[in-house]
Order: C-alpha cells, then structure tokens, then sequence
C-alpha cells in the first residue's frame, strides 16, 4: 500500500533517477553554499553561522532575552546542541543564561552587549556575501521561486514532524 501526501506525484515509494539527480543537485550546492557563507562569516567576523543564528534571534527578541527552550525552537536546533553551543558562547563573553523568573527549572539566554557588537559588526558582511553568493546568482524570478520552495520544503516537514 502506497501512502500519498501533499505535493507527491503518483504516490510513488522511491524517487526517479532524474530527481535522484536534482535532489543530489540541490544538496550538494545547498552545502557549497552554506559552506562559503560559513567561511566568509568567520573570516569577517570570527562568528559561526550557528553564533549568527543564535545572535540574530536574541537581537529580534524582546528584551534581547528569550527561553532556552524557545531559542531552540526558533533556530530548529535541538535543546542539548543549543546548550553546548551556549556554553561556548558564554565563555567567549557574547550571551549570558540566568534562571528564568517565570518558569520553575527554565532558563533565559541574554544577549550581551559584546554579544550585540559583534551581531552588528557581522551583519552588514555578512548580507554581502549573502547577495554575492546567493541574490547575484539567480534572476528575481528565481528568488521568488527558491522562496516558494523554501516555504513548500518547510510546510511537509511540519506536516511530518507533527504525524
């Protein structure tokens, strides 16, 4: 018995060699780029891209505070790699956790002043590289299109996540 979802043609249990192909295209440059994005991000800033993630939500935050368990969340990573990540980030002076005043056992991340220098120090860079890599690369319609994709790729992952 084949099951059958949103945006799957023919019900089929195993992909054909041409989207094989195209599913092997879209990985493999998806990781050049975010590859080249991560290279130029620490070269001009010293940052990971996960440093990025995590500065750019608490920056969006109110109160550039957020839950532990809601950073996570926002930047789809799960709760122990976030920790860890944190740790390092706490040592290195850019965000600082303390217990949450609202939550019993919960903890908030802070987002330091160093932590905010060094978001607003990478950003403009970072954008750059973003616009050469990416923007640059494709017409505006096919922005358009990677933003429709994006979104569909991101809806049937929900969809399954919650099956």
């Amino acid at each position: 018995m084949t099951e059958t979802t949103p945006g799957r043609r023919g019900g089929r249990q195993l992909p054909t060699a041409e989207e094989l192909r195209i599913w092997r295209d879209f990985i493999e440059t998806t990781q050049a780029l975010g590859a080249r994005l991560e290279s130029r991000l620490q070269g001009d800033s010293a940052l990971s891209t996960g440093d990025y993630a995590v500065l750019l939500a608490l920056s969006e935050a109110q109160d550039k505070a957020m839950r532990s368990s809601e950073l996570a969340s926002r930047i789809g990573w799960e709760r122990s790699r976030l920790s860890h990540h944190l740790g390092r980030m706490e040592r290195r002076g850019l965000v600082r956790r303390q217990e949450c005043a609202t939550v019993p056992r919960g903890s908030e991340v802070l987002l330091t002043p160093a932590g905010a220098e060094a978001f607003g120090g990478a950003t403009f860079p970072h954008l750059r590289a973003i616009r050469e890599f990416f923007v640059d690369a494709l017409s505006p319609e096919q922005v358009l299109a990677a933003g429709e994709i994006a979104a569909a790729l991101r809806a049937h992952l929900d969809v399954l996540r919650k099956e």
